[in-house]
């Protein structure tokens, strides 16, 4: 299935609750105690009618399926949860790339993203709210995407990759991901911001909107 034409059939699902679906099609969303963390990707793969893929960001060959989560603030309205890793950072890679020809941009060019409603640790419900993409067509958007990756790469050039921090970049910051809190790797994530600005067409970036709700 090819990347537009799964856009349109998850467009298709919004406003559907994935986890009536989820039982529908007998995807696992607690077993033990313990929630499966891909159970709302699971969901929507096999509504659009494909296998389970076990890798941790679905990948179906022209795109990829990934999924955020939105939360209702205390006046009701709707904000994003948390962050989002886009991939890894391979700092030989990102040193001698450049953003043109970079694994981060070939990665924003594939991914599809999913945005549910969470409305409780219980996940007893769950509405599809929307389906986005990377706007890389927009220059505003392409050309601070590529500021903050060569603000990563000069940083990496000039300080080593330790020195990388969740501080950096305005739309894509770079995190440690890994188990545990001494965890070495880091990866590329969309922040809050960022997220925001694509599921919500009429947000407008503040600098004082970084943190996650």
């Amino acid at each position: 299935m090819e990347r537009t034409e799964a856009i349109k059939k998850i467009n298709e699902l919004v406003g559907q609750d994935l986890r009536l679906l989820a039982n529908k099609y007998g995807i696992t969303v607690f077993k033990n105690d313990k929630k499966n963390k891909g159970w709302a990707g699971h969901v929507v793969e096999r509504c659009l009618g494909l296998p389970l893929n076990s890798a941790q960001s679905p990948n179906f060959g022209s795109w990829e399926l990934k999924t955020i989560c939105l939360k209702r603030r205390k006046s009701g309205d709707l904000c994003v949860k948390e962050t989002m890793a886009i991939t890894m950072i391979d700092p030989y890679n990102v040193e001698r790339t450049d953003f043109e020809e970079s694994h981060l941009l070939s990665k924003m060019k594939k991914q599809v993203i999913v945005a549910r409603i969470w409305e409780s640790v219980l996940e007893e419900t769950s509405e599809l709210y929307a389906v986005t993409t990377f706007d890389l067509g927009d220059s505003e958007v392409y050309n601070q995407v590529k500021e903050d990756y060569n603000l990563v790469r000069n940083t990496i050039i000039g300080k080593g990759f330790s020195a990388l921090s969740g501080k950096l970049g305005v739309y894509v910051q770079p995190r440690t991901k890994g188990a545990g809190h001494g965890s070495t790797s880091r990866a590329f994530y969309a922040r809050v911001p960022f997220l925001t600005k694509l599921v919500f067409s009429n947000f407008t970036l503040k600098n004082d909107e970084f943190k996650t709700e």
